[in-house]
Formats: structure tokens, sequence, C-alpha cells
């Protein structure tokens, strides 16, 4: 029997360039503490190694300290090894990256920069395919199924791109086949690249990122825990929780019979979650112009609760009446602009899109003025 832990995608050092304030570094903290997260699960579950099927750091030129505190916290939990392999945000055209890498990696640090076999036992063998670059322009798998090694000793197959079926174009060279595993005869196939946890086949799994950085993947950040128990038997895997921040996104379907403020509350997820949860509010339904002022206020008095929360309005249609522009301003420059605005959503000559951004505006500017007479 052999177990072994299959993560990928910690992208170590991401950015986060497209949020504001201190989360962007919080979001790169909790990348680094998947390390020790993985190191725990390996011990509670006997396994000594630790497969990282690519994009460990997430550029080719990751800055020092990112670099050498992974290695150092990797480093820290020995004897569990590491075993990284070259993805396409880290492939092996960062020759100055994987030639530093070697230098500084402590001893449990297995660095997979060869499509050549590693022996992790005296009856296991590493399949490596490394991404010699970015975008290789072919499957860098296939040379497993040409690669011998001994009867009954156990197979696994560890890569790094898209299977076919992700792809949205048809002739595309560097997809891996989906039907790797029983060509080369794996026992399991541990890939990286796709940021959900995936099942291909019995024998072919992506494990995802094990900390989430989109609002794409429904399943929280997981790494997965793989036992072998002998040659030709079916992988018994079982999923380990690493996330510490959580992504989601919430559907939110609202008619103009309902208080949008209780509607939202009501979906939110309980305070004590907020903190580490990023939320995007997906709005969509009819509301009138006063209920979808109140949305947004209420959405505004939440945003300090959550790490992050937007609110998506483009599903969402307001109704508005002629009554509503007195709300705004009887007369002026807010009523004017109102009275366009209004004009505007109702003017059929325009595209749907077109009437819509009219209306969001209108509301904005309901909500504007609802704030100032407060």
């Amino acid at each position: 029997m052999f177990r072994f832990i299959h993560s990928s995608d910690l992208h170590l050092g991401k950015r986060f360039g497209n949020f504001a304030g201190d989360l962007p570094a919080r979001l790169r903290e909790a990348r680094h503490a998947v390390i020790a997260r993985l190191a725990a699960h390996a011990r509670e579950n006997g396994v000594q190694t630790v497969l990282l099927a690519g994009d460990t750091f997430d550029t080719e030129t990751p800055a020092p300290d990112i670099r050498r505190q992974a290695l150092s916290e990797m480093g820290h939990h020995a004897p569990i090894r590491w075993v990284i392999l070259p993805g396409n945000h880290d492939s092996l055209q960062a020759t100055q990256l994987w030639s530093t890498l070697k230098e500084e990696a402590p001893a449990n640090v297995v660095l997979a920069t060869e499509a050549s076999m590693i022996d992790l036992s005296p009856d296991v063998v590493l399949l490596p395919a490394p991404c010699t670059t970015r975008r290789p322009g072919r499957d860098v798998t296939a040379w497993m199924d040409n690669a011998a090694s001994g009867d009954g000793v156990l197979r696994i197959g560890l890569g790094h791109g898209a299977i076919r079926s992700f792809s949205e174009e048809a002739s595309v060279l560097d997809v891996i086949d989906p039907n790797r595993a029983q060509m080369a005869g794996l026992d399991y196939l541990a890939l990286g690249d796709w940021h959900g946890a995936l099942e291909i086949d019995p024998r072919t799994r992506y494990s995802g990122a094990p900390e989430p950085d989109r609002f794409k993947h429904e399943r929280p950040g997981e790494a997965l825990l793989v036992t072998l128990e002998g040659r030709g038997a079916l992988p018994q895997i079982k999923s380990l929780p690493t996330a510490s921040f959580t992504w989601r996104m919430l559907d939110l379907h609202l008619l103009g019979q309902q208080d949008p403020q209780d509607v939202l509350e009501g979906a939110l997820p309980e305070l004590r979650e907020r903190r580490k949860t990023l939320l995007r509010v997906m709005a969509s339904g009819r509301l009138h112009l006063e209920q979808r002022a109140a949305l947004m206020q209420a959405i505004d008095a939440a945003v300090p609760d959550f790490a992050f929360l937007e609110l998506d309005e483009d599903q969402l249609v307001t109704e508005c009446v002629a009554d509503d522009l007195d709300q705004i301003d009887a007369s002026g420059a807010l009523r004017e602009a109102a009275d366009a605005l209004f004009a505007e959503a109702a003017n059929e000559s325009l595209s749907p899109d077109e009437r819509d951004i009219a209306r969001g505006a209108l509301a904005r500017l309901y909500t504007y003025a609802q704030q100032v007479t407060a």
C-alpha cells in the first residue's frame, strides 16, 4: 500500500491586484499557510509524500522572500517529502528559478524537473511531466506510455495542463490525453491546472487549488488523500479541507412584493463566517426604484463584515414611475439628471443594455438623494 497527498496550484506570491486594502496581503499569506495545512493532513493520515502538480509559484520570477519562505516551511515539516512539478506559471523556461530552487531546496524537497521516473519507495515510481514552457505545444505526459517499470510496481503520473474537454480550440496540441492513465498503465494520474477538484476517471483527478482565487468553482479549496492498495486496484480518494478563505457566488432572485433587505440578510452566511468570505451577490428579478435603493443600502451596510462583498446588478430590472422622481428632487440639477435617465430607461429606440444602464444609474441617483436628505 502507498498513501500520498495530491495538491496543486498554490500560486504562491499571487498579487490579487484587483482587491484593495489589506485583503491582497491576507490572501497571499493564506496561500503560504497552505503548506502547513497540507503537512498537518499528512501527519494525521500517516503520509510521507505530498505531490504538488504544478504552479506552486504564481510567476516564473517569484520574489526571493516568497521562494525562500516556501522552501523553509517545507523543510520545517521534514521528514514529509514534497515533490514540486513545474507548471505553466512556473515552467522550466524559467531557468533561473529552477537553478535557484535546486541550490536552496532542503533535503526533503524533490524537484521533478525531468521526464524520467523517480523512485518514491522500492515498489512505487513517480512519472512526472514538467511543463517545459508556458505552452509546450505537445502533450508532455505522452512519454509515460513507454516508461517501463517492474512487475507489481505502483505507477503514479504527475502532470499539469488541460484535458481536451476543457479547451475551446479543436486543434490545440498541448492538452493532456484524457486516456493517459489507461494508456500508460498508471495506477493514478495527479493533475494540476484546473482550480476546482475534478474527477476525469477513477484514476485521473485534478485536486483543484487548495486556496481558491476566483468566483468560479463551487467546491471549497481542498487536497486529495490518495491510497493505492496494490497494482491494478482502484485508488481510494478522500477530500481534505485546506482553504481558509471561501469564495462564493450568491444567486438572489427578487420580486417587487419582497423586502430586499430581509431577503438579502436571510441569504448571507453567518456573521462569524463573513470575515474570511469573498462574496459576489448575483441579483436578478424586478424591483421598484425604492426597493433597489434599499438593496444597495443593505449591501453597503454588510460590506464591512466581509473580506470582500460586491453586488452584480446586470440581471436586475428596475421599474420606475414618474412619482419616484419627486423623491430625488423637485427641481434643479438632480431632477434634470433624473428626468434624463428616466427618459432613457423608457426609450425603446435604445438597446436593452442601454436602458438597463439608465435604470441602474437612476437607482444610484435615488440612493444618493436619499442619503443626502437623511
